[in-house]
């Protein structure tokens, strides 16, 4: 029998010291800070509300005292143009962005937000990402430039929403239209002046007649972050299906992250890819059929070819840029026309 003294001394003593020594770890893992990340977003709080914010609320309910993410909406921090050189440094930990208009310093920056036609439906953004090889392409050049590319996900299609009618492509031109930059570049050919903006301000320019129009969103996020009510047109025809963002993160605090915070990370991304994935489609049919703010016009199909025709021109002067462009868009070109092959319901008309 061990009697209470003998447990105290002797072999028992070193039994009750082992003991304390396997429940340290224990004690010592509840010490630990909470992990604290800052996260700005490209868009304004009423768009946020649907593109980031749940996913991160959930992400944060799981996490508990392990990990917080603190969410910014546009501007709030940094400017979006300035958001990659502020998580390169650093001061922002992640972001929520395409890389076009967080003017990344890669070789893909000019595919992200909207590439002319590179897609026609939201389904095909995650499909050239994690079936067609965009995923290996975007993690090697965001790699030597010290950001951790997370993860890509689809938005909305473009279209233009303006104060007069566009039923044709003369009606275009001098057009002054906030949109992204390689939008912008791309529709300068037919007249459009891109014009930049801070996010926050383009309701407010509309009115005052700085603009003419916003070739930024469908017409879910029209209504949604309030421009519906100071545009009058939506046009139906798109140049792009689809736009492409992404979630990004400072390359050091990714890598200090736990692997299960990593994972629940990857998770919380999944989730809001496809929150965004219904939400958009099923938005964009409900208000085109039942919105009263806008009337929609449509540009003839035989007028608006010509605008895709001009596209994959702009492609291939892309492609001339650099061999990792060109790789690029060669992907493009071999994902539609597989699209174009496989027919209904991938492609058709």
């Amino acid at each position: 029998m061990i009697t209470r003294r003998k447990l105290l001394t002797g072999a028992g003593a070193a039994g009750v010291v082992g003991v304390a020594a396997l429940a340290a770890p224990s004690v010592k893992a509840k010490s630990n800070k909470t992990i604290k990340w800052r996260m700005q977003t490209y868009a304004g709080a009423a768009l946020g509300e649907h593109v980031i914010k749940p996913a991160i609320d959930s992400f944060n309910k799981v996490a508990g005292s392990d990990m917080q993410i603190e969410l910014f909406y546009a501007d709030q921090l940094v400017p979006t143009g300035e958001l990659f050189r502020a998580m390169q440094k650093g001061t922002i930990d992640a972001v929520q962005s395409d890389d076009d208009s967080m003017a990344s310093p890669t070789e893909v920056t000019v595919f992200g937000g909207y590439f002319p036609f590179a897609s026609r439906y939201s389904l095909d953004v995650p499909v050239l990402f994690n079936q067609y090889g965009l995923n290996e392409i975007w993690d090697a050049e965001y790699s030597k430039v010290g950001v951790k590319h997370l993860s890509a996900g689809a938005w909305d299609p473009c279209h233009f929403a303006t104060k007069d009618p566009i039923h044709n492509l003369k009606d275009l031109k001098g057009k002054r239209i906030f949109t992204f930059p390689t939008a912008g570049r791309f529709l300068s050919q037919f007249g459009v002046i891109p014009v930049t903006l801070p996010w926050e301000d383009i309701e407010v320019a509309m009115q005052t007649g700085e603009l003419d129009g916003i070739a930024w969103s469908g017409i879910t996020e029209d209504y949604t972050v309030g421009w519906s009510k100071v545009t009058d047109y939506f046009l139906t025809n798109n140049i792009s299906g689809a736009w492409a963002g992404s979630f990004f993160a400072n390359m050091d605090r990714y890598n200090e992250l736990p692997e299960h915070l990593k994972e629940l990370l990857k998770l919380a991304m999944d989730s809001s890819h496809y929150y965004r994935q219904w939400w958009y489609w099923g938005g964009e049919a409900a208000l085109r059929v039942g919105g009263k703010d806008m009337k929609l016009t449509t540009i003839p199909d035989e007028e608006w070819a010509t605008v895709e025709k001009a596209a994959h021109k702009f492609w291939d002067e892309i492609a001339a840029e650099s061999p990792t462009k060109a790789k690029v868009v060669e992907i493009f070109k071999k994902y539609n026309a597989d699209m174009v092959k496989a027919g209904r319901p991938y492609r058709y008309g």
